[in-house]
């Protein structure tokens, strides 16, 4: 009996440090479930310790408080979530390049660029005119970009990526090239100094340019001859008898080859050629030129 006393006082007293509770034999809960007896005492571990404990974490069931370790915590890995919602990088916006108005080589290389996807047919002229702005408002639009007209930096590189560099010519297909220094052979007297480098016709009077316009030579097969000449002859209405081919303001110097103004440089620049002859693109300027320029005048063509 005093056996029995005792394991009941240690039993109280375990209670009241573990938490515990008694299970007398005989109860429901006085057996395992495999049907062994079970202990008279069953203790039962507190799963949060109490206020004031400052054990070492890392056991089962310690939960953390601000006083645990004064150190701060470790970035975040990147790309690992957080309960904090990361700041959004903020877009910066295309900056237009080039927009109607415009002009310059910038302008001539993006037209040669759009005529290269054939989103334009005219030029260049290095001028952002109307044709310039719808050819890009519809390159933007093919490509889900917002169709403003305007070159932006991301509308330029999808542009640079889908092109080649255009050469000297593709920027100049219509003429437009820089007249380069005469030939010494064109400074006195009246004279049509045609530089093949450049492209151009300078009519000069006593070394003084009056006029400079953009000129299309011969093919290889039929190309144009250098040297100094002189107009022999001249035909406001001119139509070529080997070719059938109409050549308004035509001034002849050379054989059959004459400068004169062509239909096809007008409409294609560059991408044609003549049979020898000189071509003027400008009806205006070929106009005033045939008016001025006199039989027996000079005509220069060199390099």
């Amino acid at each position: 009996m005093r056996r029995t006393s005792a394991a009941v006082a240690a039993a109280v007293a375990l209670t009241a440090v573990y938490g515990c509770t008694v299970r007398t034999p005989g109860t429901d809960t006085g057996a395992d479930t495999d049907g062994r007896p079970r202990s008279p005492v069953h203790i039962e571990i507190p799963t949060t310790r109490p206020p004031g404990d400052h054990s070492p974490a890392g056991r089962a069931g310690d939960t953390a408080g601000p006083d645990d370790d004064p150190s701060p915590a470790p970035p975040a890995a990147p790309g690992a979530s957080s309960a904090t919602s990361p700041r959004p990088t903020p877009t910066v916006a295309p900056r237009t390049l080039w927009s109607r108005g415009d002009s310059g080589p910038g302008v001539r290389e993006l037209q040669a660029r759009l005529r290269q996807v054939a989103w334009l047919s005219d030029g260049p002229t290095g001028s952002y005119d109307d044709l310039t702005e719808r050819a890009v408002a519809g390159f933007q639009g093919k490509r889900g970009l917002p169709r403003t007209g305007r070159t932006d930096t991301v509308t330029w590189q999808r542009l640079l990526a889908m092109t080649h560099e255009p050469g000297r010519w593709e920027l100049y297909l219509m003429g437009g090239q820089p007249a380069g220094a005469p030939d010494p052979r064109c400074l006195t007297g009246r004279v049509l100094c045609i530089d093949k480098t450049s492209r151009t016709l300078r009519w000069m009077v006593d070394g003084r340019t009056v006029s400079t316009v953009a000129v299309r030579f011969g093919t290889e097969a039929t190309p144009t001859r250098e040297g100094v000449f002189h107009v022999y002859w001249k035909s406001r209405h001119h139509v070529s008898t080997l070719y059938h081919s109409p050549m308004p303001y035509a001034m002849f110097f050379s054989g059959g080859q004459a400068v004169h103004y062509s239909y096809d440089f007008a409409a294609r620049g560059y991408a044609g050629g003549s049979h020898g002859c000189v071509n003027v693109r400008d009806e205006t300027a070929i106009a005033r030129l045939f008016a001025q320029v006199r039989v027996g005048d000079k005509v220069v063509v060199h390099w």
